[in-house]
């Protein structure tokens, strides 16, 4: 790889967390600005997903950490196991694994891999802007086809078009299953809260470059902010624009605040909407999840906007789906192997 004006920090045991994750340097470059990338060479690429009611058994995590440095993310806390901070160094210390596609290709070729479904973006984004310059995906796209292996990818990157002509291609081999995240379609929301992620312009744009190929995608509607982004003209307006996109459905849920997580977002609403402290308080009391009387207020909201567009119809969730409604980090990720 040749960048020009990078800068290296080579020298192992810099961070002391990455010292187990196979550390072999850091790199910073202008096209990046206040991006880090600490590049690692990984001893396995799919994690083994342990119980839990998902159709799939397994995850591929070609990074660690995430530059859309959306407030709201689930999987901060991730971070902590590497001795990062789940706040700035989860949107800025990004942990790659350069030869994803190598150890991926060695492990599905094995005997004993049963083809099971693999499935990509429950974590951390595979398609942030770290993709673009380290090219993960189109080697992991073509070795789970090769392998006869089916896969799911979520994503808030319309970095995704790039690799169009291969999903399309793996799609006549293997079961592929993709899904776009939308969850505001406020611009100036969208700049507080997903600071870092294409628009949702942008990404509407990228549901309808995927339907258009023919794609059934799925478009989640997670999470939906409370107070923020569940009135009914925001809901009605942005569903109705997946709509027009050619979405195929539509999975919506409230917002969870797990972990570090929890903290890093109200710290924002403190600045941004510190009116709604008190009510968060209520919402959430001391626990991760709105109240049931919420949920149940939010399915009542939604749900009719789904059936006037026909994007709620009934089908097993598919795998990303699945992963995005049990919003728990994969088991694995700790170890980071």
């Amino acid at each position: 790889m040749r960048w020009q004006s990078q800068t290296l920090d080579a020298e192992d045991g810099a961070l002391p967390g990455l010292e187990r994750a196979g550390f072999v340097r850091s790199v910073q470059t202008p096209e990046f600005e206040g991006i880090t990338f600490h590049e690692v060479l990984c001893k396995s690429a799919l994690n083994k997903v342990e119980g839990g009611n998902l159709p799939f058994g397994w995850t591929v995590n070609p990074m660690r950490g995430c530059s859309h440095a959306c407030r709201y993310c689930f999987a901060r806390t991730t971070h902590e196991y590497l001795d990062l901070d789940a706040g700035d160094d989860f949107d800025s210390q990004i942990v790659v694994k350069t030869n994803v596609s190598a150890v991926l290709r060695r492990e599905v070729h094995k005997r004993s891999w049963r083809r099971e479904t693999v499935a990509l973006g429950t974590n951390t984004d595979p398609y942030q802007r770290a993709e673009g310059r380290y090219r993960l995906m189109p080697g992991i796209i073509g070795t789970l086809t090769e392998s006869g292996t089916g896969f799911s990818i979520l994503t808030k990157g319309t970095l995704m078009r790039r690799d169009l002509t291969l999903l399309t291609q793996a799609a006549q081999q293997v079961p592929v299953h993709l899904a776009v995240s939308i969850a505001i379609l406020d611009p100036e929301l969208h700049r507080g809260l997903e600071v870092g992620t294409p628009s949702p312009r942008a990404r509407l744009e990228l549901v309808r470059t995927l339907a258009d190929a023919g794609f059934a995608v799925n478009v989640m509607v997670a999470p939906v902010i409370p107070y923020l982004t569940d009135g009914r003209a925001h809901l009605a307006d942005l569903i109705e624009a997946i709509a027009e996109a050619g979405a195929a459905e539509v999975t919506a849920f409230p917002l969870h605040l797990r972990g570090s997580t929890r903290g890093w977002f109200l710290n924002w609403l403190a600045e941004a909407h510190p009116a709604l402290l008190r009510r968060y308080r209520q919402l959430y009391g001391r626990g991760t999840s709105v109240t049931p009387e919420y949920s149940a207020w939010l399915r009542g909201r939604i749900e009719p906007l789904l059936e006037k567009h026909r994007l709620n119809r009934e089908r097993q969730a598919e795998p990303e789906v699945r992963a995005a409604q049990s919003h728990t980090p994969d088991p694995q990720l700790a170890l980071f192997a």
